[in-house]
């Protein structure tokens, strides 16, 4: 399909060339980084400035031409994937750091700018952003996903660490939500509201962030088990201790094999946890022999510091390389990766579960997470041209969601709901979800922004 030709005319005279409609650009934008998959969009917008973000969204409303944001493309669940066509909404290029208020300990950045350009930016001061899902995305598409990543069980995601935003409705208008104050009781929380909301209300143009204090002192580990479920009671039994962990990660035996022959590492193929402290010299070293006396007991083995900076950035390296670490697996695989959370004490036996479904499908499916705050993934290696294995894998998905619910858990924990989660909303909200999408249709009555995600489809 194309775009109609007065809605043509009218983007080109907004954005000038920075409106394509070349199937490179179009093809582009209709994949991501696991099997889903969907029609090109009838175009791509690059906008540089909410201006231009709002005189799109303004023409588009009018012609009932939908318009789906798009940051770096990261995201696992096919949030942007542009199912009924439209406008692909670039935001790239609005990536300007706009200001960093040091003495408050936040920043305002467009929503093009990533985590790791900001934390570059940040050095001097003193400060950093701790929200890190591993990939560099966008810090718009982190917002939208309420992403979480290796340190939340710290730092907590970035519902936490949204301080205000600045977002384009359906129809142009321009708002502004939450203020950089610490605290407010001025109404509704409309920054939450936005946060999680996968671009499906509004489209963030700016955002107010909190930074936190660099530690004096950083250190990090990586300690071998001798079974899944060892690794995992020992997660359970460090965070009820109250050790203040940064971060926590678990791997599975599997998740080792590929680091090994991805990275040229060399470690034992058993399950894994990664870890880091952070604070003074002294608290580190009291929090990090605690944790050694509790692994101890779980039966850890091989305990690996790394204490330079550069052999912390290694071992993170590696954990955030996880993902094509995987793939290389099963060469020619498309992944399928699902995450959920639930209590802490239901955390073992969640994990125990997801490994034995694995296993009966015969699949191959690491399973690896933030596990401190009793989240985990899975990514299934699948064919994307056998439907058996995909049915397979959402078998798999499925039951690992509907054994997280039944324990007070969730279907996701970060990676969201796009197209992958949103046969699961019901069986989590209940009516609930439907209040979802009548506030969707109070915000975008045309229903311009994503459809087809994360709402139910209207009548």
């Amino acid at each position: 399909m194309s775009l109609p030709t007065l809605l043509s005319d009218r983007l080109r005279g907004i954005l000038g060339t920075r409106l394509s409609e070349t199937t490179a650009d179009r093809d582009h934008h209709a994949q991501s980084e696991t099997f889903h998959r969907s029609p090109p969009p009838d175009a791509v917008a690059w906008p540089e400035n909410a201006e231009e973000v709002s005189a799109i969204l303004s023409a588009c409303n009018e012609a009932r031409v939908p318009v789906v944001a798009w940051g770096t493309g990261t995201s696992l669940e096919g949030h942007a994937l542009p199912v009924r066509g439209g406008i692909s909404l670039d935001l790239s290029r609005m990536d300007k750091v706009v200001e960093v208020r040091a003495e408050d300990m936040q920043a305002s950045v467009q929503p093009g700018v990533t985590r790791e350009a900001l934390n570059t930016e940040l050095r001097a001061t003193g400060l950093f952003f701790p929200v890190d899902p591993g990939a560099n995305a966008s810090l718009g598409g982190m917002a939208a996903t309420r992403a979480s990543g290796t340190t939340a069980v710290r730092y907590g995601t970035m519902r936490d660490n949204v301080l205000a935003l600045q977002v384009v409705l359906a129809d142009g208008r321009i708002i502004r939500t939450g203020t950089w104050a610490a605290k407010s009781s001025a109404g509704y929380d409309l920054t939450g509201l936005f946060v999680g909301s996968e671009g499906t209300l509004g489209v963030i143009t700016e955002l107010t962030l909190r930074l936190h204090g660099q530690p004096e002192e950083v250190a990090a580990a990586v300690c071998a088990f001798d079974s899944l479920d060892h690794a995992v009671e020992c997660v359970s039994a460090t965070i009820q201790s109250g050790i203040p962990m940064a971060r926590i990660e678990f791997v599975d035996a599997a998740s080792v094999r590929a680091f090994n022959l991805h990275s040229g590492s060399a470690m034992p193929e058993q399950p894994h946890l990664m870890i880091e402290f952070h604070g003074s010299p002294g608290a580190v070293r009291e929090d990090a022999a605690r944790f050694g006396e509790i692994a101890a007991e779980f039966g850890a083995e091989g305990f690996d510091w790394a204490t330079s900076p550069e052999d912390r950035a290694r071992l993170w390296r590696m954990r955030h390389g996880a993902y094509h670490a995987c793939l290389a697996l099963r060469p020619g695989a498309s992944g399928m990766a699902t995450d959920v959370c639930v209590p802490m004490s239901h955390l073992p036996a969640a994990v125990h579960a997801a490994a034995q479904d694995i296993a009966a499908e015969g699949m191959i499916g690491p399973i690896l997470g933030h596990v401190g705050d009793g989240n985990f993934h899975s990514l299934l290696l699948v064919d994307p041209a056998n439907a058996d294995e995909i049915a397979a894998a959402k078998r798999i998905a499925t039951r690992m969601a509907e054994r997280a619910l039944a324990v007070g858990g969730t279907i996701s924990g970060e990676h969201g709901v796009g197209l992958g989660k949103r046969g699961l909303m019901q069986a989590q909200h209940g009516e609930g979800w439907h209040l979802m999408g009548q506030i969707k249709t109070a915000l975008d009555p045309n229903d311009i922004l994503n459809p087809g995600k994360l709402v139910p489809d209207r009548n």
